[in-house]
């Protein structure tokens, strides 16, 4: 097998399901994850020597998908419903409160997918990702006023249509 092919696949299992955690919080929707992931996966493998040669390959293939997504949200609006399950990630450390973990990820859940496409996205980016409003605003091709301006209306929804989830303590300061 071809060298770079196999980097390349050995890539994509690793790192298949750390991107569709990401996805699945920037789409609300476990399929449309899966569409968002293989689509980015697909465009890096068309020019894999490009982010393999800089070792960047999973910020390359994160970068693909924010600008996919962009494009997405641009172009349609689709009613979006959050059925599927969030991917766990793998590993782990002690055993969390099974009941209190399930009722923070349907709350959380629920909150989500009462924000807009561009809030979830800055979101995720900001807090999941631990990006910076620069990053973001790069990652997504908008200004950094855009990702503050999503940032805050987003905070501000999550407040008032999920008060108990308070107690995570994110605020618009709390990312790098």
């Amino acid at each position: 097998m071809d060298p770079l092919l196999s980097e390349f696949d050995s890539f994509v299992r690793t790192r298949t399901p750390a991107l569709l955690r990401s996805a699945y919080l920037l789409t609300g929707d476990q399929h449309l994850a899966e569409d968002l992931v293989q689509s980015a996966l697909a465009r890096t493998h068309r020019s894999w020597s490009r982010p393999h040669d800089s070792g960047n390959a999973e910020a390359y293939t994160r970068k693909i998908m924010y600008h996919l997504q962009v494009s997405w949200w641009r172009r349609r609006r689709v009613a979006e419903s959050m059925p599927g399950d969030l991917p766990e990630p793998r590993g782990g450390g002690s055993v969390p409160d099974h009941a209190q973990q399930t009722t923070l990820r349907l709350t959380l859940r629920a909150a989500l997918a009462k924000l807009s496409a561009k809030q979830r996205a800055v979101l995720v980016l900001r807090f999941f990702e631990d990006r910076t409003e620069t990053e973001a605003a790069d990652l997504l091709g908008v200004t950094v006023g855009t990702v503050k301006s999503q940032t805050s209306k987003a905070l501000a929804k999550l407040r008032t249509v999920a008060p108990e989830l308070a107690h995570l303590h994110v605020t618009e300061g709390s990312a790098r």
